[in-house]
């Protein structure tokens, strides 16, 4: 199957989950693995401990496609405020640089002071009420079949935990 035609397919059945307002459940599953940082003089804090979440690799790719849609369709209808400029496509953590050095030097030449307070926002996203997400998206315009897609997308997610005990020695499954 030439690359064209494997893309195609990842599209059409990208539209097909939309169209049917569907995720599969397999997609809504990840395993979090607790795997000890090495060198701990003890491994009695939770920082002692690094948790990596895997996903469906499949699910991460039909996902992408989607972000990526649902992303340009926010920017050409400017439902996104053009300062924005993290978890942008071809917005990098360099444009911020940049845009914060040019107000720090703004203020300098004016002799004023500044300060600047950042938020990085871990996990956001399955933090969002789930109720609040699809009334945005319907007031902001979109397609019926979109906001009960992103219903059922956020819906009935498990998470898997694989922990490693004993440096490594032992393995332990909780569900």
């Amino acid at each position: 199957m030439k690359n064209n035609e494997y893309i195609n397919k990842l599209i059409d059945i990208t539209n097909t989950c939309i169209d049917l307002s569907h995720w599969p459940s397999h997609f809504k599953t990840s395993t979090m693995i607790v795997i000890p940082k090495p060198n701990k003089t003890s491994y009695d804090s939770t920082k002692s401990f690094c948790p990596i979440v895997l996903l469906n690799t499949t699910g991460k790719i039909f996902e992408k496609m989607i972000r990526e849609q649902l992303q340009f369709l926010l920017i050409s209808n400017n439902f996104i405020y053009p300062c924005q400029l993290g978890g942008l496509k071809h917005h990098l953590s360099t444009d911020t640089g940049v845009a914060l050095i040019h107000i720090i030097h703004s203020g300098w030449v004016k002799n004023l002071y500044n300060s600047t307070v950042a938020f990085d926002i871990i996990q956001f996203f399955p933090s969002l009420n789930h109720q609040v997400l699809p009334l945005i998206l319907n007031k902001v315009g979109f397609d019926h079949k979109v906001l009960k897609f992103f219903s059922n997308y956020l819906v009935d997610r498990k998470t898997k935990y694989l922990i490693f005990l004993d440096h490594m020695e032992h393995l332990t499954s909780l569900h």
